[in-house]
């Protein structure tokens, strides 16, 4: 069974930073794309950023300057670095990995983490 989990969440002033992670565990032959995604309240769940296995990226317009997401393949952990951090990022981020993995036989999975709270104060 593979599993998201990621860490790093909490509450920052405006202008912090805060680093985001997010490692998968389980039996992964391979990951292909990773990502972050944010849930505001009252809002639906909108993409940050995703990085490719090669790692190709691509982000919000939204945080663009301000965040960067990077992977480490070897440790299956996705990072998001977040730099400037304004009011309007507070949310609940996801990350998002899909790959193949094996039960028996191999299967492609699409999996999200818990979620993680980060709190920016003005």
């Amino acid at each position: 069974q593979v599993q998201l989990v990621e860490s790093g969440g909490g509450l920052v002033q405006a202008g912090g930073s805060l680093r985001l992670s997010c490692a998968a565990s389980g039996t992964i032959v391979s990951i292909n794309a990773m990502a972050w995604y944010r849930q505001a309240p009252g809002k639906q769940r909108e993409l940050v950023a995703t990085i490719t296995s090669r790692g190709a990226t691509n982000y919000a317009d939204s945080v663009k300057g301000r965040f960067t997401i990077s992977r480490d393949n070897a440790k299956n952990t996705v990072y998001l670095q977040m730099d400037s951090l304004k009011p309007e990022d507070t949310a609940v981020y996801y990350c998002n990995a899909d790959g193949v993995a094996v039960n028996h036989r191999s299967y492609r999975f699409d999996h999200w983490g818990q979620g993680t709270q980060v709190t920016v104060s003005s």
